[in-house]
């Protein structure tokens, strides 16, 4: 059973491997109607196929959106605080049928000005079933700290 951190309950260098996601032609469709992004890399597969990827491709931001998603489906959480931004690099395709995961750490941790608050870096590894990352890159959240710490 996963049980919501405070920032007293990290340390830095835990570590956490998310569940999978499967990505499916529905999902690229959605998030291409949700975001606005019909480039036809990502929605049609004749174009696509001539292309380096030989395919269709997921938008770079639904795998970010995804990598997200599946930290907070993890046994390693937080309680719900700020997200402060994101460090993010595309360095490979995700295609219809990729098994997803999410491998991440605690990096760093600081106290804040801010009384109640702290803030975690949480170095982060979009994988895909051949164990390629796909995309990496980090996430600073602000975290709520144990009252009276």
């Amino acid at each position: 059973m996963s049980v919501e951190r405070y920032y007293e309950d990290a340390q830095v260098g835990d570590e956490c491997i998310s569940p999978s996601f499967t990505v499916t032609e529905a999902h690229i469709n959605a998030y291409a109607d949700l975001s606005g992004d019909r480039t036809p890399i990502h929605l049609d597969e004749e174009y696509a196929k001539k292309t380096s990827f030989g395919t269709r491709v997921a938008h770079g931001l639904f795998g970010l959106s995804i990598a997200d998603g599946l930290k907070t489906q993890a046994d390693y959480r937080f309680l719900p605080g700020m997200s402060l931004g994101w460090t993010w690099d595309f360095l490979g395709p995700i295609k219809i049928g990729d098994v997803l995961h999410v491998k991440f750490r605690v990096g760093s941790m600081r106290t804040t000005k801010k009384p109640g608050w702290g803030i975690v870096v949480l170095p982060s590894e979009l994988i895909n079933q051949d164990g390629m990352v796909v995309q990496r890159g980090e996430h600073r959240l602000m975290i709520p700290r144990r009252p009276n710490a």
